[in-house]
C-alpha cells in the first residue's frame, strides 16, 4: 500500500516538476526557478524511496546510493523552498519590514550560505565516516548510534527543519490574514504540513543519537507514512486555492458553449460588431487566447450590441407581444426576450427597417459578465425552442416596421390589440 502511495507521489512531483521546466529556465524569473528546483529535488527524494528503485541503487557499485541522493536532493529542494517563500512574503513593503519577514529572511541567508559547506561535509561523511558494508533497509535506523551516520543526517535535518518551521510560520500568518475563505484553509493545510516537517526531523536526529528497540523496517513505514501524509496534505493545500479558478473557468466555458448559437446568429447578421470573424464552435471553444473570461465578456457584449441593433427592426408592439405570448411559460422574462430577438432578427434579414427605433429591452441589474452570461443562457434556452410558425405568428400580431409605429396613438391601439388577442 505504502510502496504504491510512494510510486504515486512521485510520478505527481515528477509530472509537476516537467511542468515546470520550460517556464524555470524560458523567463529567467529567480521565483520559477526555486518552484522547479522544489518540485524536482523533492521528486528524485521520493523517486529514492521507491522499493524498486531503492533497490537497484542500494546495489549499485556506490552502497546505499539511495541515501546519499535521497538527502542531497532534499536539501536541494529545501534551499529552493525556503528561497521561494522568502521572496514571495518578504517583498518590500513601506516603512519597517514585519518581525516574522526578517527572522525568514535571517534564516534564509543563513541556510544558503553554509549550504555548500553542509553538503561537502554530507558528500566527505558519506564515503569516510559511514559503514556501507552492506545495503540499509533503513540508512537512519540500521547506522543509529554511528556518530558517522548521525552526524551526516543531522546536518540534513537539521536544514529541513528549519526550512520547514520557517514556512509552518509563513504560511499560518498568511492564512490568518487571507480574506478568502478557500486561500485560508489551502494556506492552513500548507502550514500543517511543513509543521510536521518541522517536527519529524528533530524526533529523528534524536532516534539516530540515541537508537531505539524499533526495527528497521517499521522505522522505514513511519518514515514513509509521515512522508505521503505531508505531501497529500501539501498538494491538497496547494490544490483548494485553484478550486475557485478552476470552477470559474469550467463556468466561463459552459456558458461559451451555451451562447455559442445565439452570439453567432447575431454577429452573423451584424458582423461590425464582432472582435473576430466567427468560426465552427469547436475552434471558438478550443481558442486559449483570449482567456475564458475575456472571451465571455467580449462575447455579452457583442450580443448586446446586436440587440441594441435590433431596435431599428422591431415595431414598439413587437416586446409587448413576446410578453404576451411568453407569460404563461415557465421562465417568461428571459424568453420574453428570446422571442423578440427571434423576431427583429427575421425583420433584419428580410430587409425590414422601422424609421426610429423601437424601445429597446428592459435594464437588469447584473453586476458582471458571469450574470449577464448566465441571463443571456436562460435566453437561449427558450431561443432555441422558437419555431418559423411561432415567429410568423408573432410578426403578424406585431406588424411590420414603419414610420407608422413611432405614433404614441397607434402603439397604444396596436398593444391593445395584442393583449387582447386580436
Amino acid at each position: 500500500m505504502l510502496g504504491g502511495l510512494t510510486y504515486a507521489i512521485a510520478a505527481a512531483m515528477t509530472v509537476v516538476a516537467l511542468w515546470r521546466l520550460p517556464a524555470a529556465f524560458r523567463f529567467r524569473d529567480p521565483l520559477r526557478r526555486a518552484l522547479w528546483g522544489c518540485s524536482a529535488g523533492f521528486a528524485v527524494a521520493m523517486w529514492c524511496r521507491v522499493p524498486e528503485l531503492k533497490y537497484a541503487l542500494d546495489r549499485s557499485p556506490v552502497t546505499d546510493l539511495s541515501a546519499l541522493l535521497k538527502y542531497l536532493s532534499s536539501m536541494i529542494a529545501i534551499l529552493a523552498a525556503l528561497r521561494y517563500i522568502t521572496a514571495i512574503y518578504g517583498k518590500p513593503r513601506p516603512g519597517q519590514t514585519p518581525r516574522h519577514i526578517a527572522v525568514s529572511q535571517r534564516v534564509s541567508r543563513v541556510a544558503h550560505a553554509s549550504a555548500f559547506g553542509a553538503v561537502a561535509t554530507m558528500v566527505v561523511l558519506f564515503f569516510t565516516a559511514v559503514d556501507r558494508s552492506r545495503p540499509s533497509v533503513d540508512f537512519a535506523t540500521d547506522h543509529a548510534g554511528q556518530w558517522g551516520a548521525a552526524t551526516f543526517i543531522s546536518i540534513d535535518y537539521v536544514y529541513l527543519s528549519a526550512a520547514s518551521a520557517t514556512c509552518a510560520y509563513q504560511w499560518f500568518k498568511a492564512g490568518r490574514r487571507a480574506e478568502v475563505q478557500t486561500l485560508r484553509i489551502g494556506l492552513t493545510l500548507m502550514a500543517i504540513s511543513a509543521a510536521i516537517y518541522a517536527i519529524y526531523p528533530a524526533v529523528r536526529i534524536f532516534t539516530v543519537w540515541a537508537p531505539t528497540g524499533a526495527s528497521a523496517a517499521t522505522m522505514r513505514s513511519i518514515s514513509d507514512s509521515v512522508n505521503i501524509a505531508v505531501a497529500c496534505l501539501w498538494a491538497a493545500g496547494a490544490s483548494i486555492p485553484t478550486t475557485n479558478a478552476v470552477v470559474t473557468r469550467w463556468t466561463s466555458w459552459r456558458t461559451l458553449n451555451t451562447l455559442y448559437p445565439l452570439w453567432r446568429e447575431l454577429v452573423g447578421q451584424f458582423p461590425h460588431l464582432a472582435f473576430q470573424p466567427p468560426v465552427s464552435r469547436f475552434r471558438e471553444l478550443t481558442r486559449t487566447s483570449p482567456p475564458l473570461d475575456v472571451r465571455l465578456d467580449r462575447w455579452t457584449q457583442e450580443i448586446a450590441d446586436a440587440v441594441e441593433q435590433l431596435r431599428h427592426h422591431a415595431t414598439p408592439k413587437l416586446l409587448i407581444c413576446a410578453n404576451a405570448a411568453t407569460k404563461t411559460l415557465a421562465d417568461p422574462e428571459p424568453a420574453a426576450e428570446a422571442y423578440w430577438i427571434k423576431a427583429a432578427l427575421q425583420n433584419a434579414r428580410s430587409g425590414l427597417r422601422a424609421e426610429l427605433p423601437a424601445e429597446g429591452l428592459r435594464d437588469k441589474p447584473l453586476s458582471d459578465s458571469q450574470a449577464e452570461g448566465f441571463w443571456l443562457a436562460r435566453v437561449q434556452d427558450t431561443y432555441r425552442t422558437i419555431t418559423p410558425q411561432q415567429v410568423r405568428q408573432l410578426l403578424d400580431e406585431a406588424g411590420v416596421p414603419g414610420a407608422s409605429d413611432a405614433s404614441p396613438v397607434h402603439q397604444a391601439l396596436q398593444a391593445s390589440a395584442c393583449i387582447s388577442g386580436t
